[in-house]
């Protein structure tokens, strides 16, 4: 146990400045530092093996991603998903499978929807006389993929490309990794994808798949951006591919933060945690706690729900608390807002009273769940709001996927002659000033042309 003595100033938390009062306190200390994404976070092992990877796609093109395909995957059948097989996916399916997949779909583009509206278009007119505006343009082509390691991301197939087709893109690739034991990839999520709309879907997995949805492989588009979750090698390939097309966020492991009063119920807020701890022994689980008994409560509780799980959730979820989870007990809501804010956790649930006053205050997270009734899996598989989220405190200056990503916030401006008049003139002093001698002509050309004869102030 460890305190942290009353500090007036700048503290820095878990690697984030916080100003102000800190008087907190760490009843459970993670053992380890997450590495978050793999080569995104600087592991050289994979950022060589992926450089080695996209090089040869970009060189070698299908036939090298095939080959990829071959020796990561064991994956020797088509690479693009048919017609037929997309229909043998929806049959192998059971029917409430189907009716679940399509209930999700629905939430997802209703509030993908409900999102665009709030992107509004638009013109004004500036004191000067120019006229201008915005428009929202969607991207041409999407790239989708969704991860297929430890388990079959059903919810992470309509999250990406539901919410692409709701933006405008003309095109959605979508790419996720075959299994030998269903003859490619998992047939719910197929079926997902196939119900999102997705145009071309493509049997690949891992780097090789992100090189071949940037490098138009196998569909003649390329992506204008690759959106989706994935393990380290997914994370690097995307980093490395940024410039050539667009990326939505860098993904590590999964997080949740919980900030809890003492009304919380502590078996709720213990399952929550070991809720997110299953997806890898490396997910950071958190707790912010007012009250001293709650948390010790829940440090009590997490291992007995723990140790009930099956064999393969129990593992990652055991190693993930062990070695990734934290307990904090903070003094006031105000105290314990401000940790919060330091973590800048992926997903944030606050069992608390009061959930306006959190909503108002908490400033860094990607998606927030207000009272015991709302759980991070609710968001995970069907509320709603996308679940594809900035992990490792990218929170603190982006949020997670929406139609937004897949679409472009451009401006446009038009001129009357008398906004030529106070425009050009300040145009041309400022280029002067800047010693941009062929900026400043630009404007004197037209100021001479619409107001002939007449001297300005301008610079020379």
């Amino acid at each position: 146990m460890t305190g942290f003595p009353l500090f007036l100033g700048v503290r820095e938390w878990r690697g984030f400045c916080i100003i102000g009062v800190v008087m907190a306190e760490y009843l459970k200390r993670a053992g380890a530092t997450v590495a978050g994404g793999g080569g995104a976070d600087g592991d050289d092992a994979v950022r060589a093996r992926v450089s080695g990877i996209l090089g040869a796609v970009e060189k070698g093109g299908e036939d090298a991603a095939r080959g990829f395909a071959r020796e990561l995957d064991g994956w020797e059948g088509d690479i693009v998903v048919s017609a037929e097989q997309r229909e043998n996916a929806a049959r192998a399916v059971s029917e409430r499978e189907r009716e679940d997949i399509a209930f999700v779909r629905g939430q997802v583009c209703a509030f993908a929807k409900w999102q665009k509206e709030q992107m509004r278009e638009g013109k004004t007119v500036l004191p000067s006389g120019v006229v201008c505006g915005q428009k929202h343009i969607p991207v041409s082509c999407a790239g989708c993929y969704v991860p297929g390691g430890r388990y079959a991301h059903i919810a992470s197939a309509v999250m990406s490309a539901a919410t692409a087709k709701i933006a405008g893109a003309e095109t959605v690739v979508a790419a996720s990794p075959p299994r030998a034991e269903f003859g490619g990839m998992h047939p719910a999520v197929l079926h997902a994808l196939d119900l999102c709309g997705a145009d071309v879907i493509l049997n690949l997995g891992g780097a090789h798949a992100i090189a071949a949805l940037a490098f138009g492989l196998f569909s003649g588009k390329k992506a204008d951006i690759v959106a989706g979750p994935g393990n380290q090698y997914v994370a690097e390939a995307k980093r490395a591919l940024f410039g050539k097309c667009g990326i939505d966020l860098f993904a590590g492991p999964t997080e949740i933060l919980i900030v809890a009063d003492e009304k919380a119920d502590a078996n709720i807020v213990a399952c929550d945690l070991v809720g997110q701890a299953e997806h890898g022994p490396n997910s950071p689980a958190w707790l912010i706690s007012v009250s001293r008994r709650l948390a010790e409560e829940v440090i009590a509780t997490v291992p007995q729900l723990i140790a009930k799980l099956p064999e393969f959730s129990r593992g990652n979820a055991e190693a993930a608390w062990r070695d990734f989870g934290e307990v904090v007990f903070a003094s006031s809501r105000e105290e314990a807002a401000e940790i919060a804010d330091g973590y800048a956790a992926e997903h944030l649930e606050a069992h608390c009273e009061d959930c306006e006053w959190w909503l108002a205050r908490l400033r860094n997270y990607g998606s927030l769940f207000l009272g015991e009734e709302a759980t991070v899996a609710f968001g995970d598989k069907a509320a709603g709001p996308n679940h594809i989220l900035p992990t490792r405190g990218a929170a603190k200056y982006t949020g997670g996927l929406s139609v937004a990503k897949f679409m472009k916030t451009v401006t446009w401006q038009q001129m009357t002659p008398d906004a030529v008049r106070s425009v050009g003139v300040v145009s041309a002093r400022i280029s002067r000033a800047e010693g941009m001698e062929a900026h400043a002509r630009t404007a004197d050309v037209r100021l001479q042309k619409y107001f002939p004869g007449e001297k300005f102030e301008d610079g020379r």
